[in-house]
């Protein structure tokens, strides 16, 4: 948008002609040999709704769209980004040591569900120490409400949660609060439903490739490079995020010279040079290829979720080793201490490698990790929250593991005040997808902790009914009663102990050596050797008497066992 003239251009090979509609104007667009078609024009001012019109008379939303009117198949807005007025123009954003993340979804994470209403909260989670939230995918998906993963529209927030200038008015306020804002990007498919792209440009996709949600992505092409890298700059620059977590990175297949996850990260690390910008990828491929540092800086990825920590952990919590735990239920001990101690488990694959190795170890603020998150709460039968499933006591001993280990600590929202309700899977579908969606649950529950004793899968709620998705709004009333305050205080606590003793040693730049000392079968006992300091933890995760190698140093956090048996975790730091 430049000189009240707006430029329009779609990527529409399998059209030779196209029209832009917008109020009184048909405007003929004009067609290059790429399969562009482009025109600039003055006669379509900004918040003007406007539509492609295709050689068929059939008209289209942009695929490229930055607002929509109202659902995904209406009109698009011309949408003017310089028109928000920003207060924190000195926003730097913060170091990645910082980071204690508070993941949330906007439609349940209050009654209203907007991006407004979400404002009134940073206070609450500022004051517990939460330094960034990180927000599941707000792109414009079919129908009113959903998970987010299904989005259509990469560049247009959905409407439900309100306008582009009330997501910048949350970026803007969080930062007042000193929070850093992520956002959770869907690079690897699109949704079912209001994708014109299989249509007006097929070389989008991979007809023999696919991916669990959909036909894969043809990567090696430019113009799907540069559909998802330059929305990737759209958020970062016209919204002010902080960071993005990239979903499911393992799908994303490109067979090119240079992989497009690398040419992503390198892009924004050369665009944005003004503050600090934090790169989170979700890879199931656990390449630390991806995070190199090798150059001394962040080349390619800030950090990585460690779902292994999570899986490994869960088992001792819960006792639930089918599906996705499966893996892990014959050596759980030192799946947990290898992933406690260094994040990683296993090498890169050759053959899923997207870079050289790095030759020097990782820190281990590469690794994030949660006892919860979405997928871990919401695709169980029942949305059951961890705190239901397991021993309180145990779960306090793992919540210090979380938050006075050297990973970055994330917490799914209610965490922080022992949420009680479920978070449970919701769409808004209808026919055949709205039942494949209903049949697909079954699958899922059973991949996390399977059906409860008495249920069948008739007794699962519907994702499909508005119900499921209110009775996943978050419950403040409990934030405020005593129980909650009182988690909530246990939750500060450790938060604020982790910024006095655990940041320091991290800031300290260089990666420490962990080692994963002789303990009892059920217990953790770890060390990692910062420069100058040593960092212990000596953890049970039983209900029983544990032993391990003793540690020695200050004591800087406990929970001893009651009665010498049981639960209990010690923290203690000394010179390296």
């Amino acid at each position: 948008m430049e000189d009240g003239h707006v430029r329009f251009r779609l990527w529409a090979p399998a059209e030779d002609r196209v029209t832009l509609v917008s109020g009184g104007h048909e405007i003929a667009m004009h067609a290059q040999a790429d399969g562009w078609h482009e025109v600039e024009t003055d006669l379509v001012k900004p918040s003007s709704p406007y539509l492609y019109r295709l050689a068929d008379g059939s008209e289209i939303a942009d695929p490229a769209s930055h607002a929509q009117l109202a659902d995904v198949e209406g009109p698009s807005i011309v949408t003017d980004h310089e028109s928000y007025a920003w207060r924190n123009t000195g926003w730097k954003g913060r170091p990645w040591e910082d980071a204690v993340i508070y993941e949330l979804h906007i439609g349940t994470f209050t009654p209203q569900g907007t991006f407004r209403a979400g404002i009134e909260h940073l206070p609450h989670l500022r004051d517990i120490g939460i330094t960034a939230i990180e927000i599941m995918p707000v792109a414009h998906f079919s129908g009113r409400r959903g998970w987010g993963y299904d989005g259509v529209l990469h560049y247009a927030p959905h409407p439900a949660y309100g306008t582009p200038d009330d997501l910048k008015a949350l970026v803007d306020a969080a930062h007042d609060h000193g929070i850093m804002v992520l956002l959770d990007v869907v690079y690897n498919h699109f949704g079912p439903v209001g994708n014109m792209l299989h249509r007006i440009a097929p070389p989008f996709f991979h007809p023999e490739r696919h991916t669990p949600w959909g036909a894969a992505l043809a990567f090696e092409r430019e113009p799907v490079r540069r559909y998802f890298i330059d929305n990737a700059l759209h958020w970062l620059l016209d919204y002010r995020f902080d960071g993005l977590r990239f979903d499911a990175t393992e799908e994303i297949v490109d067979e090119s010279h240079h992989h497009v996850l690398l040419e992503m990260a390198a892009t924004i690390r050369r665009t944005v040079t003004d503050r600090q910008v934090h790169l989170v990828v979700e890879d199931q491929a656990k390449r630390k290829s991806l995070l190199n540092r090798d150059g001394g800086d962040v080349h390619h990825y800030t950090a990585a979720w460690n779902d292994v920590f999570h899986h490994a952990l869960h088992i001792v919590a819960t006792g639930e080793d089918g599906g996705h735990y499966a893996k892990y239920r014959d050596d759980t001990d030192d799946v947990l201490r290898r992933a406690t101690a260094r994040g990683f488990v296993s090498e890169d694959r050759e053959s899923d490698r997207v870079g050289p190795l790095p030759q020097k170890p990782l820190p281990q603020q590469v690794n994030v990790n949660f006892l919860q998150n979405h997928d871990q709460v919401g695709n169980r039968a029942f949305g059951e929250r961890l705190l239901t499933l397991t021993d309180p006591a145990l779960y306090r001993v793992m919540s210090a593991l979380l938050f006075l280990a050297p990973p970055v600590p994330l917490l799914f929202m209610g965490e922080e005040f022992g949420e009680r309700r479920p978070f449970h899977f919701f769409a808004d579908f209808d026919g055949e997808l709205a039942e494949a969606t209903r049949a697909g649950r079954i699958d899922e529950a059973e991949n996390f902790g399977g059906l409860p004793d008495g249920k069948t899968a008739n007794d699962l709620p519907d994702p499909n009914d508005e119900q499921t998705f209110l009775a996943s709004k978050l419950d403040w009333s409990h934030a405020a009663s005593p129980e909650g305050q009182r988690h909530g205080a246990f939750v500060r606590s450790l938060i604020r102990l982790r910024q006095a003793k655990i940041r320091p040693l991290l800031a300290e730049g260089e990666a420490p050596e962990p080692s994963i000392l002789a303990s009892d079968p059920g217990a953790l006992a770890i060390d990692w050797h910062f420069a100058e300091k040593t960092l212990s933890i000596r953890a049970n995760l039983t209900h029983d008497k544990r032993n391990w190698t003793s540690s020695s140093g200050e004591t800087v956090f406990e929970i001893p066992a009651v009665g010498g048996a049981g639960p209990s975790i010690t923290v203690s730091i000394r010179p390296t």
